[in-house]
């Protein structure tokens, strides 16, 4: 039997990520892999979305100064910066235990990547500070090779975690995805596609639910972009069957 941990979009929130990982005894104080984590006995999933502040004050706490300019390059200078810090951490406790520690590729660690996409927010937060064309940095080589790797999802047996939802088409971050409403909706609308694609479960971000994890029994799925709300999904697993889940919760910390 393993344990799952899930854990939602980061949004650059790393203090928080961090806490969550160490309540959840997934990380220590060092940011380093627990023993659990190193046997395997514990699968830490991250589902996507590492990067960008979800709105202007974010980007002011993790920049430093006291109002966010995305027009400035030293405020996009300084929020890169802060990121790449950060994803270094991150990219160092995984690769002290790959087999354990799962980094699922969100759309905006793919607009890094892909810079013919420039985010926002409802807010009108532009995403810039890794787009040279608008101000911003490069990505380092090495943590460009690093998000390049990311699968796009992960299955233990019938169980799926996706950034957006069962649909491939919503793993594609391309005109169609940006122009489609149906990745911010489709868990409400249309929930049925969980059991469509053959899934005893599934587990899925991009979409923040304000009140924490959303969990959808009837339908089999979670929504867990909810580490605002500082909540994460555990799952107990049995990889040896068919239908490998045998329970769920959500866990605050």
């Amino acid at each position: 039997m393993h344990k799952f941990l899930a854990f939602g979009d980061v949004h650059a929130d790393f203090d928080t990520l961090w806490s969550a990982l160490r309540a959840a005894s997934c990380a220590d104080a060092a940011h380093q892999p627990t023993a659990p984590v190193r046997a395997g006995l514990f699968q830490v999933i991250l589902i996507g979305d590492l990067v960008h502040p979800k709105n202007e004050r974010e980007y002011a706490r993790l920049a430093g100064v006291p109002r966010f300019d995305a027009r400035d390059p030293e405020h996009l200078f300084l929020a890169a910066r802060e990121q790449v810090k950060h994803l270094e951490a991150l990219k160092a406790y995984q690769d002290a235990a790959p087999h354990a520690v799962h980094i699922i590729l969100g759309n905006h660690d793919d607009a890094v990547l892909n810079t013919n996409y420039v985010l926002g927010t409802s807010g009108g937060v532009v995403h810039t500070e890794f787009d040279p064309d608008h101000g911003g940095l490069m990505l380092p080589d090495h943590l460009r090779v690093w998000m390049q790797a990311f699968p796009r999802e992960i299955r233990v047996g019938t169980l799926q975690f996706a950034h957006v939802s069962p649909l491939p088409a919503h793993s594609h971050y391309d005109d169609l995805f940006y122009a489609d409403h149906s990745p911010k909706r489709w868990f409400r609308e249309t929930p049925e596609y969980v059991e469509m694609a053959g899934l005893s479960f599934g587990v899925y971000g991009h979409t923040q639910i304000d009140d924490g994890v959303l969990l959808d029994q009837e339908h089999r799925l979670a929504m867990i972009d909810a580490l605002h709300a500082r909540e994460y999904l555990e799952l107990l697993v049995d990889p040896q069957h068919r239908t490998p889940l045998h329970s769920v919760r959500t866990v605050p910390f």
